[in-house]
């Protein structure tokens, strides 16, 4: 497949696990030079390697999202390594499904603060890159969650204030050749992920019985 991304420039955060693992693999594979965060240095490390073996130019650092100040400096430090920034996916998130405050604030921080403060510190890069070729790209990914509820979780609510700042950011930027878009998958297997840790608790279950 050929999206024409060969010789773009992007930013993945949460990018050593999961859809974020995905996301960046697939920019790889479509020859996009590739900048991946996470809090694990040795998943981060272990992600640029297999990225580099793509053949394109990858970089990474072990960074807390809910760091404004850090976020920032590793996406202006990671801009400059790759020569811009033509994308940015914001993926991180704390999954924190809880109603107590705790919950409320590790999901407002990680999830939407994280993205606003992603945006702020990428969007100079994305700006250059949408005058020079006519298209930049803002992409978070939300949950399908924003919409379904079963209960009072905070996880919902912040993954729907995502979709309302990414549609005002859409309008604001349009005119600065900026795309911004949302998607909103639900829940995905990967290796010490929700549902793998189901299906063992499952699997230890039955071995009880």
């Amino acid at each position: 497949m050929d999206l024409g991304l060969k010789g773009k420039n992007a930013i993945v955060l949460g990018g050593t696990r999961g859809i974020g693992r995905a996301i960046a693999a697939t920019l790889a594979g479509e020859g996009t030079n590739v900048a991946v965060c996470a809090r694990n240095a040795d998943q981060v490390a272990a992600t640029v390697a297999e990225l580099k073996a793509s053949g394109i130019r990858a970089t990474g650092g072990p960074v807390d999202v809910t760091d404004g100040a850090a976020l920032k400096s590793w996406i202006e430090n990671a801009a400059k390594e790759l020569g811009g920034i033509d994308m940015l996916f914001s993926n991180a998130g704390a999954m924190a499904q809880g109603h107590d405050a705790a919950s409320w604030e590790q999901n407002f921080r990680l999830d939407l603060l994280g993205a606003v403060h992603a945006f702020d510190a990428a969007r100079p890069f994305l700006e250059a890159s949408g005058a020079s070729s006519g298209d930049a790209a803002f992409v978070i990914i939300s949950s399908i969650s924003a919409a379904q509820a079963d209960t009072a979780s905070s996880y919902g609510p912040i993954k729907a204030a995502l979709i309302h700042m990414a549609k005002g950011l859409a309008r604001q930027y349009a005119k600065k050749k900026i795309r911004v878009n949302v998607v909103s998958p639900g829940t995905v297997y990967f290796k010490g992920g929700v549902w793998n840790t189901s299906s063992r608790t499952c699997q230890n279950a039955t071995r009880m019985r």
